[in-house]
């Protein structure tokens, strides 16, 4: 694909909008960097950016740049809606996302890993075990590091894998991983997609360009999941968190709490000892699965995969243990933004819970929650912009019933009041963050202070 002297229009000034700009200016493109927000509202981006000597239009888009565009590459935060990606469709501009234009100059394969939850523990999980087999390989994607870091600069490795969100896949058009794992597909970002059809559809991109040669990693009992791979060409590995029916199995894996049963033909037949991980959760053992099935498949031994998953650790904000203070254990879920993945963390946990909820809602009806909440926790704590509707689906759901907080020290603090020795405070939000905090990290580690702070 050739960039020199192509007028390239890159929408989004981010981390991924600057790798994007920063590798298509080495190619030799014009690049234009435009974001609808002023420059003093992007930090350090925009200085960045002028090192690279591109055009920066900021505060705002100009239709006559997209009019005029050879290329247009996109962000995944950038709804595809607006007026001038719509005005370049008309005209016949093509319009990419950086992991499409990542993948046009990647050789080596790519192990992509999608799904609502659990995402990212699975990817750490995965690149470790190819890295414990001697695999030289980049772990990036949406966890952190844009792939265009590595397009064109692949030779000296043998794998990558790639955290991938639907917001990225909407934008892919000739996309193909060797390994595509879809771990489960339950409402989420439901402010962006107008239904569930639209929204599973967008993460059943993953499979789209798969061949024969390739692998498809998947939910075996998720029936959205099973809906998108359902006509791919690709080998399917399904992944059963619980014994399927007669005859549901074929190749894959089988999952009890203590091992995991794997067959992949013609790879590896055996089990998978559980005993020593400290990962808690039917949830994570599902991401146990998923990943070692994708490892095994793209070539890792079995030594490699269990000594991966023996020392493995739960990831910052993931069901991370922060403190016991007088008998009650703190947990620190800040990265469960959805119904599901707060479902998944209650059912981690077989004595008394204290939950706390809420942030920004994107989309949720959180009436699904009632019956775990009433059966799993003894009292919820709702905060942030979602505490009103919080309180309205849930307010009868714990025996002990509902309050709300002004802040996160204060959620804590009345959780832990509400609390006795052998209990957990859960903070599993359900919620995006934004309307209190940057980003989920710094809701996790104001959550982690507040707790200190008890002793």
């Amino acid at each position: 694909m050739e960039l020199k002297e192509k007028n390239i229009v890159v929408v989004g000034l981010a981390r991924s909008g600057l790798a994007v700009a920063r590798f298509l200016s080495s190619r030799g493109a014009r690049v234009t960097l435009t974001d609808q927000a002023p420059e003093q509202c992007l930090g350090a981006f925009p200085e960045e950016a002028r090192a690279l000597d591109v055009t920066l239009e900021l505060g705002g888009h100009r239709m006559t740049t997209f009019e005029t565009a050879d290329l247009i590459v996109i962000s995944p935060g950038v709804p595809h809606t607006i007026a001038p990606l719509e005005r370049a469709r008309s005209l016949g501009i093509p319009i990419f996302g950086e992991i499409e234009l990542s993948a046009r100059f990647i050789r080596k394969p790519i192990l992509a890993v999608g799904g609502t939850n659990g995402k990212t523990t699975t990817t750490e999980l995965l690149g470790r075990m190819l890295a414990a087999a001697g695999q030289r390989v980049f772990v990036g994607g949406n966890i952190g590091n844009p792939l265009i870091q590595i397009a064109g600069r692949d030779d000296d490795l043998d794998a990558i894998v790639a955290e991938i969100s639907s917001f990225q896949l909407d934008s892919c058009d000739r996309f193909n991983p060797h390994v595509a794992i879809m771990l489960n597909i339950s409402p989420d970002h439901l402010d962006r997609y107008g239904s569930m059809t639209e929204y599973a559809a967008s993460k059943g991109r993953m499979f789209r360009n798969q061949t024969a040669t390739d692998y498809a990693v998947c939910h075996g009992s998720d029936p959205l999941v099973q809906r998108q791979v359902l006509n791919a060409r690709s080998r399917c590995l399904n992944f059963y968190p619980h014994p399927p029916v007669e005859g549901a199995q074929g190749a894959g894996a089988i999952i009890t709490p203590g091992q995991i049963a794997i067959d992949i033909p013609d790879v590896f037949q055996g089990r998978i000892d559980l005993s020593r991980t400290t990962l808690i959760g039917p949830h994570n053992r599902e991401n146990i699965a998923a990943a070692s099935l994708a490892a095994l498949a793209a070539g890792a031994g079995i030594e490699a995969v269990q000594q991966t998953i023996d020392g493995f650790q739960a990831l910052a904000h993931r069901l991370e243990r922060v403190a016991t203070v007088n008998g009650v254990q703190f947990i620190n879920d800040s990265k469960a933004t959805n119904v599901d993945a707060v479902i998944r963390a209650l059912e981690c946990f077989d004595g008394p819970v204290v939950l706390i909820m809420g942030g920004r809602n994107k989309g949720y009806d959180f009436a699904p929650l009632f019956d775990h909440i009433r059966t799993r926790a003894k009292k919820l704590i709702a905060i942030g912009e979602a505490r009103g509707e919080i309180v309205a689906a849930l307010q009868s759901a714990p025996v002990e019933g509902t309050e709300t907080a002004a802040d996160m020290a204060q959620a804590v603090r009345q959780a832990y009041a509400a609390s006795r020795p052998g209990d957990t405070v859960l903070l599993s939000p359900a919620c995006a963050s934004f309307d209190m905090f940057a980003n989920y990290a710094e809701r996790g580690e104001v959550f982690r202070q507040s707790v200190r702070a008890l002793a």
